[in-house]
């Protein structure tokens, strides 16, 4: 059984309820049937009357269709969402405007209001409005001091990593992070990838220099991340800097880097920014027909998963899953 198959199997066995804010979008409503009728998590949907009775599914028990025009607290919501957004400008009619008609905020709401215990959207939404979403609804983690987007990544008749399972990071939130956000990334992927996985993370700062093989900017601060990052979790199995072979290929980590604990093993990769962690994680989904899962948003205390617009309907399903595991 695929890791994917386990969170799902596992999300069944103790059942969560998860925000679907992205009511209009037929994929959504796809996977919403086939998540109500495997029984992998109660849902609420943001929309109307209308997206209720379009639901086939003979678990509709397990389904709560919220409609911000009927809900009953949305005074309270919309006092509330007024007070976290009015030093920005926000006025109390605004605030009342969003949280009645923008589904994404609304859904984040009912999150921070314990209504459910995490969101899934992004089909229909960029990352960006995901993001702020998020930012302005969820707690932040002040422990991990750093919001970032992470991937669980599971490549099919692969041997390297966690038998071809992978937490990549960052590869959805920041564009070019400093050594401490990095830091910060690298503990919280690590912790992703043990509540997700159930194993041992293995973490490894990526770089085009392995251990001092090269020079330059780029390689001083994957070499600070670092060593902040053992810093703040000593008990964890952290190292770098690793070129992306010597990370995970024992062979080569045996020629490049000796009998480095980390080398040729790890199942976490952090990238030093933005642009390597995307291009790597979608290359690696087409290319090795890999199943990727997120951006999953790591520094909030309550779970929140990004989709890419291009998703499939099974692309939701999974990130519901993982949304509901990781509470």
């Amino acid at each position: 059984m695929s890791i994917l198959d386990q969170i799902r199997e596992r999300a069944k066995k103790n059942l969560k309820r998860v925000v679907l804010p992205e009511s209009e979008d037929s994929r959504t409503m796809e996977a919403v049937e086939y998540i109500l009728d495997g029984k992998i998590a109660k849902l609420v949907v943001v929309g109307d009357e209308g997206v209720r009775k379009s639901v086939k599914s003979k678990n509709a028990s397990y389904l709560e269709v919220i409609d911000p025009n009927n809900y009953k607290d949305i005074d309270r919501m919309a006092s509330e969402y007024y007070e976290i957004r009015k030093l920005k400008g926000v006025t109390p009619e605004e605030a009342r405007k969003t949280v009645l008609t923008d589904y994404l905020t609304f859904g984040a709401m009912l999150v921070k209001d314990g209504i459910a215990d995490g969101f899934v959207a992004g089909a229909s939404h960029t990352t960006p409005d995901v993001i702020r979403a998020a930012l302005r609804c969820l707690s932040i983690d002040r422990e991990t001091g750093v919001v970032s987007g992470a991937f669980l990544m599971e490549v099919p008749n692969c041997v390297y990593g966690e038998k071809g399972a992978f937490i990549f990071a960052d590869c959805g939130v920041n564009p070019s992070p400093n050594a401490r956000q990095l830091a910060g990334i690298a503990v919280s992927s690590a912790t992703l990838f043990q509540k997700l996985v159930g194993k041992r993370p293995v973490v490894a700062f990526l770089s085009y220099s392995s251990k001092g093989s090269a020079e330059g900017e780029l390689v001083d601060k994957m070499r600070e991340a670092v060593a902040r990052a053992k810093e703040i979790a000593p008990d964890l199995l952290i190292d770098g800097e690793f070129q992306a072979d010597s990370a995970i290929v024992p062979e080569v980590a045996k020629i490049k880097c000796g009998d480095n604990p980390v080398a040729g093993k790890a199942n976490v990769l952090i990238f030093p920014n933005l642009d390597s962690g995307n291009i790597s994680y979608k290359l690696t989904q087409r290319l090795a027909n890999a199943r990727a899962v997120g951006p999953l948003l790591q520094g909030f205390r309550r779970p929140a998963s990004d989709l890419s617009r291009g998703c499939s309907a099974e692309d939701i399903v999974d990130a519901v899953a993982v949304t509901a595991v990781r509470v």
